[in-house]
């Protein structure tokens, strides 16, 4: 078997590499540079990184409430939006 006999054995391959490659270049020459997008969305950026810092700050600097009625977390504050009225423990409104 010769060289182009083999070759014609990849054709596929060959075509899709060679197919890729174009695809590749194309999108590298007219994608825009690195640079440009990152001096375009700087300000988005830094105000995400900020949240975040503040976020991890807030999260370890307060500490969670240990005091729990043995309610699920926030019905109390669901109930007094929705204008339920709040009971005692005989079940009578306040």
């Amino acid at each position: 078997m010769d060289i182009s006999g083999k070759l014609l054995k990849f054709k596929f391959h060959i075509s899709i590499v060679v197919i890729s490659s174009v695809i590749f270049l194309f999108l590298l020459y007219f994608a825009p540079k690195f640079l440009d997008v990152l001096t375009y969305f700087w300000p988005l950026l830094l105000s995400t990184a900020l949240f975040f810092i503040a976020v991890i700050v807030f999260g370890q600097t307060t500490q969670p409430s240990l005091e729990f009625s043995g309610e699920k977390a926030g019905e109390e504050i669901l109930d007094y939006v929705a204008g339920h009225p709040e009971t005692d423990e005989s079940g009578k409104a306040e």
